[in-house]
């Protein structure tokens, strides 16, 4: 998608961004309905340079919330649906031969936006997958030895089906472990699941989300202030060792056979910082990471098998060491 036509002042300073970014709620609602949780996660990510895991069954609005997202933060966003017959250069660009000057150029991918949104994941090869790698980890690409640095922000918004596993790759943990989060889209409740069928029966159209109202509300400037604001947050010695004590209770619970890396440490750390300022506040709580515990760490286990056939669920796994750490005081 283009970026809107209106553009937002740029704001004075951190606490004129964090009421712009609470703004987003009001603004995505116009267009998804009961998502504001998974608002809040990708705002988080936003804030973190993190990536995002959105997975949820077909028909949630996935792809209909992060385009509506990117409108309200008057950012830049492409999409890619990825399929089985994806190549690497289709996501990241090219060299392509310019017979006119009998030279080659680079063009460039989908990747080079604010925002990112990778459809369906594992319904591409590895060998695609893989392609993403250096674009998440270093925001740049490489092409015949030279780094081309990507726009900034950039996070990547992938989705993925949690039921159907027909045609799918699934990913690597070691691609897992570079999305800082990942969130469950719900279905909806009643209420509004009727909110979405009297939208649609008053003439809703997803793909005109300016018939529907939605105008940028935040934008790039705010961004970069409440990063430099979230970047300030105080983190306690004793919320400091909750955090590695949480991480390491999952290397050794009886129910994993993988547990959270030191790489999901920092992100746990990045996120409760991002919460609690979200919050208002300029500390970080054991609350906080309680908070951010679950969406953090969740795609960075695997369980054992036979206690995925007991029908247990990671969630349930961090439910216990959550209760089990003892929290500082």
């Amino acid at each position: 998608m283009t970026r809107p036509a209106t553009t937002v002042e740029p704001t004075a300073g951190p606490d004129d961004a964090r009421a712009a970014l609470h703004r987003l709620r009001t603004e995505v609602a116009k267009a998804v309905v009961g998502q504001d949780a998974v608002v809040t996660g990708l705002v988080i990510a936003l804030l973190c340079r993190g990536h995002v895991l959105l997975e949820g069954v077909p028909g949630v609005a996935k792809t209909l919330l992060v385009r509506t997202l990117a409108t309200a933060l008057d950012l830049d966003s492409k999409r890619v649906q990825f399929t089985p017959d994806l190549m690497p250069g289709d996501v990241t660009g090219s060299l392509i031969f310019d017979p006119r000057t009998a030279a080659f150029t680079f063009r460039e991918g989908p990747v080079f936006t604010n925002l990112l949104l990778a459809d369906e994941i594992n319904r591409t090869p590895p060998k695609t997958q893989s392609a993403l790698l250096e674009v998440m980890e270093e925001r740049q690409v490489s092409v015949e030895g030279a780094r081309r640095p990507l726009p900034d922000p950039f996070i990547v918004a992938a989705t993925q089906n949690p039921v159907e596993y027909e045609g799918t790759y699934p990913l690597p943990e070691a691609q897992l472990d570079r999305f800082l989060l990942k969130l469950t889209v719900p279905l909806p409740n009643r209420d509004e699941e009727l909110g979405v069928l009297r939208a649609h029966h008053a003439g809703f159209d997803p793909r005109d989300l300016g018939a529907a109202g939605v105008r940028p509300v935040a934008g790039a400037a705010d961004l970069a202030a409440a990063r430099e604001a979230v970047g300030r947050v105080h983190v306690a010695e004793p919320v400091l060792g909750y955090i590695v004590d949480l991480c390491r209770a999952t290397r050794t619970a009886p129910a994993l056979e993988l547990g959270a890396s030191p790489r999901g440490a920092t992100g746990l750390l990045s996120t409760a910082k991002a919460w609690a300022w979200l919050a208002g506040r300029d500390h970080v709580t054991p609350d906080d990471v309680k908070a951010t515990a679950r969406p953090t760490l969740r795609h960075r286990l695997r369980l054992r098998p036979e206690v995925e056939l007991e029908g247990v669920g990671v969630d349930m796994v961090l439910d216990t060491v959550l209760a089990t750490v003892p929290t500082p005081r």
